[in-house]
């Protein structure tokens, strides 16, 4: 996920400005990198293409042949849409959506109508409505309730604030309301004749902000980086933030994954050179600086001056496990699972019931990583140490389709249990794991041992390093110089066991433009042509069936390297037969990003995020970021 108020200047983007990285190679060294990696280039291409990939040793066994593909009927139960490029939603005929919840609707009675009378809110009820922008969710069922966890990235100040104070906090309050609009909503939903709604004060409502109380666990908890002023033991905090992507524990609880938490943090003195080396090397790494992103939390919340908290940065960018059946309970932050920018978590089992969680770190040139638990998952049984004992793994992704987890540990990294968890990023660059086109939403198959995750793109593959000055050269799953499109990669654990340290990949999808870019790397793989153009991979959920669907969040200006992409979409793709075709296109300027399914699967939830169209309530309302629920019009099965 990369927007940000007010200029929407991506993430990515802002830690350039503030933290530059050298450029590393010059024109003609670009040239000669790239054509010295044709041969396999072009291998890596065919291989990820669709059916082409899946006739191989690679996944054939599991999947069928391609012969058998080509036989099988479609397994689409839809017929594609063309693109959009208006501000609404669209999906196929024969299905119909309508809107769940709203950034501002009410979760309690007594702010029914807050919205409405002030643009944003009012202070006093922001922690009391649904948050902005929707992000990652997942559906439960609770007794006889449903219930829908969802996240909220981040604020559009210039909204939220008073006009003429053009998006910048003047006071404590100020920040204080864009703090409650963050985070994360528990709710509870139902379905009824007029179709899903939100139930208002259920008691298992609830709103976790930036300033809700937390518990740190793990092996950075109570360590001198962590202690603050606060909290002198280094195991309690406040608040979640920047919260993207999401995760379902077999369990029953909430995993939200905070991302960009970075541009939160400032310096009042800015004198942050005057800090010692270590803490300037870790800022630098995690894109800390002075200013942060315009929220100026800093200026009126001590917590987030850097001067004052040297450390309290280091209390975020973890995964947050939320208990949505307990609705007092205290979140918990899991050091163990690593303090990178988290996408999402994705959970799966073992074949021997341990836990994996696959997790991707979402900047230019970071890594994919993998827990896997020490203590097995046994259903009613403890689940307290799963998230807390066990091993942290970064991905090593070999140009010959081969794999390994690199084990981050003491041993491996020359790093104390404590600074791992705390300074991730360092410790998989000091096993060598592979530098990647920002790993987004992994995805797990309920219908094969196969895992999949989003590279959504990355302009600098090739001319500079990462943060953390690492190589960043084209490699296996990130072939193409200066990527924009993006591409999926799909990878299969030895012995059908996602705790294995082996693994065999190909590449899924490789997004571009033929009809840009015919007969190079940015035409995309095989199973690209003009009907399913997209950029960007971001969003992605496996279904029952196995159909992946694939949600984006890049380029919609629909010109130039993006002519024939239009607005965000959400498409399937059956790893089957290679088949890709859209499913959804969003208003302008939105998002595409959240997926759930409730219990029946005759219900599809889908997060649309930051539209710039007067939507879901039409010409001259505010742009409303929502969660829309799609069904079939014969109320069939979608999932």
């Amino acid at each position: 996920m990369t927007h940000q108020d007010p200029t929407r200047l991506s993430a990515d983007d802002w830690d350039e400005l503030n933290f530059p990285r050298p450029e590393e190679q010059d024109f003609d060294r670009v040239v000669e990198r790239a054509l010295s990696r044709r041969g396999f280039l072009g291998r890596v291409l065919a291989f990820g293409s669709g059916a082409a990939a899946m006739g191989s040793g690679l996944t054939g066994g599991l999947l069928g042949s391609t012969s058998a593909a080509a036989q099988q009927a479609s397994r689409f139960a839809f017929t594609p849409i063309p693109i959009a490029t208006d501000g609404t939603v669209h999906v196929p005929e024969g299905y119909d959506w309508q809107v769940l919840v709203r950034w501002g609707d009410p979760l309690f009675s007594d702010a029914a109508g807050d919205f409405d009378t002030t643009p944003g809110g009012s202070t006093a009820m922001s922690d009391r409505i649904f948050g902005e922008n929707t992000d990652g969710m997942e559906f439960f069922t609770v007794g006889s309730r449903q219930v829908i966890a969802v996240n909220h990235e981040y604020t559009n100040r210039k909204v939220n604030l008073p006009a003429e104070q053009e998006g910048v906090p003047a006071s404590a309050a100020d920040v204080l309301k864009l703090q409650n609009l963050q985070g994360v909503t528990v709710m509870e939903v139902r379905e009824g004749d007029q179709g899903w709604e939100v139930v208002v004060d259920s008691p298992l409502n609830r709103r976790i902000t930036h300033n809700t109380p937390m518990e740190i666990r793990g092996p950075a908890a109570g360590h001198d980086l962590l202690k603050t002023a606060a909290d002198p033991t280094g195991t309690r905090s406040l608040g979640t933030m920047n919260n993207c992507g999401a995760g379902k524990t077999p369990w029953g609880t909430y995993l939200t994954c905070e991302e960009n938490f970075n541009g939160y943090f400032g310096s009042t003195e800015e004198i942050q050179d005057q800090k010692p080396n270590a803490l300037v090397e870790g800022y630098a790494r995690y894109g800390i600086g002075p200013k942060g992103w315009g929220y100026d939390y800093h200026k009126w919340d001590a917590r987030f001056d850097t001067d004052k908290n040297p450390n309290e940065p280091h209390r975020v960018g973890y995964v947050v496990e939320i208990d949505p059946a307990a609705p007092d309970s205290t979140p918990v932050k899991h050091t163990a699972l690593g303090r990178i920018k988290h996408e999402n978590a994705e959970v799966a089992l073992a074949p021997d019931g341990r836990v994996v969680v696959y997790m991707g770190d979402d900047e230019r040139g970071e890594y994919l990583y993998k827990w896997v638990s020490r203590d097995i998952y046994v259903p009613g049984g403890d689940t307290s140490t799963l998230l807390e004992e066990g091993t942290l793994y970064a991905a090593k992704f070999n140009d010959d389709l081969s794999g390994q987890w690199l084990a981050l540990t003491p041993e491996t990294t020359g790093m104390d249990a404590a600074h791992i968890a705390i300074f991730t990023r360092m410790a998989a660059s000091a096993v060598g794991a592979t530098t990647m086109d920002r790993p987004e939403w992994v995805a797990t198959s309920p219908v094969a041992a196969e895992a999949y995750c989003c590279l959504t793109n990355n302009k600098n593959r090739g001319l500079k390093p990462n943060a953390g000055g690492d190589d960043t050269a084209p490699n296996g799953p990130n072939p193409r110089e200066a990527n924009r499109y993006g591409q999926i990669v799909r990878w299969r654990p030895a012995g059908d066991d996602h705790a294995a340290e082996a693994f065999t990949w190909d590449l899924y999808v490789m997004a571009g433009n033929p009809g840009v870019h015919a007969g190079t790397p940015y035409a995309g793989s095989a199973n690209i042509n003009p009907g399913n153009l997209f950029n960007s991979p971001d969003g992605m959920a496996i279904d029952s069936s196995g159909l992946v669907w694939i949600q984006t969040d890049g380029n919609d200006g629909n010109d130039g390297d993006f002519a024939g992409m239009g607005n965000n979409q959400m498409l399937a793709g059956d790893p089957v037969s290679g088949e890709i075709h859209r499913f959804l296109t969003g208003p302008n300027g939105s998002e595409i990003t959240g997926l759930c399914w409730s219990a029946d699967l005759r219900t599809m939830f889908v997060g649309i995020q930051h539209p710039d169209a007067p939507f879901p309530d039409g010409e001259g309302k505010l742009p409303r970021s929502s969660i829309v629920a799609i069904k079939r019009a014969d109320n069939a099965m979608i999932g």
